[in-house]
């Protein structure tokens, strides 16, 4: 049996996985705000389940059948933020933390239903991929903001939902999914000058200014 705490657990793994990072007892721990001895008696169990390969003092790995999982929850979730958004006006900001509390609740019917009313999409309102009914996830070739060269155009694909102080700002910034961006120049203290597609408050200045640990968050894609 999935259960919420499941879900969670196979959505950290499968995050940590993604990023490169080892999904270690600590870093498990640290994700979820919980104790590492939680995490321990988690990891032993998901190994019995065949969700994941656990290893003492190297972590978890999940299996194609713990992946399959992660995806699903991820599904919903992303589903949800989008539907959020578009159908009920709520902030960027907020659909992370709505999404939370709803994603272990709907059932296989509902996702279909939301998934059909928002015309089955393919990113959520941060710009990351939806994994599909069948459990596959678009791979795409991202770099952070941060290691785009000077002077190369390129589109902004994703910005994470897990922090609402870096959304605000970025759309303070008019630095959303889909528009255009290019560094043209760097600070002395480090800020990237960043050419934005003319959006937000300030139209006649398409140049804002990025701080460089904004920077290593959003993720860009050259042509």
């Amino acid at each position: 049996m999935v259960t919420r705490a499941v879900e969670d657990y196979l959505k950290a793994i499968y995050k940590l996985q993604r990023s490169g990072s080892p999904a270690t007892t600590n870093a498990i721990a640290d994700l979820l705000g919980i104790r590492a001895a939680s995490v321990t008696a988690m990891f032993q169990q998901l190994s019995e389940q065949g969700m994941a390969e656990y290893t003492p003092y190297r972590g978890a790995l999940l299996t194609d059948k713990g992946t399959e999982a992660a995806l699903r929850v991820i599904r919903r979730h992303r589903l949800i933020e989008l539907y959020l958004h578009q159908h009920l006006d709520v902030p960027w900001d907020r659909v992370h933390d709505e999404a939370e509390r709803l994603e272990h609740a709907i059932s296989p019917y509902l996702e279909e239903r939301i998934d059909a009313s928002l015309g089955r999409p393919h990113v959520d309102p941060h710009g990351a991929p939806i994994p599909t009914s069948a459990g596959t996830i678009e791979e795409r070739d991202l770099i952070p903001l941060a290691e785009l060269p000077l002077d190369t155009p390129s589109v902004v694909r994703h910005i994470p939902d897990d922090d609402p102080d870096l959304l605000r700002q970025a759309a303070s910034l008019g630095i959303v999914p889909e528009v255009s961006v290019t560094v043209v120049g760097h600070d002395l203290d480090g800020d990237l000058n960043v050419l934005v597609e003319p959006q937000g408050e300030d139209r006649d200045n398409p140049t804002r200014k990025v701080t460089p640990g904004d920077a290593r968050r959003v993720y860009v894609q050259r042509p």
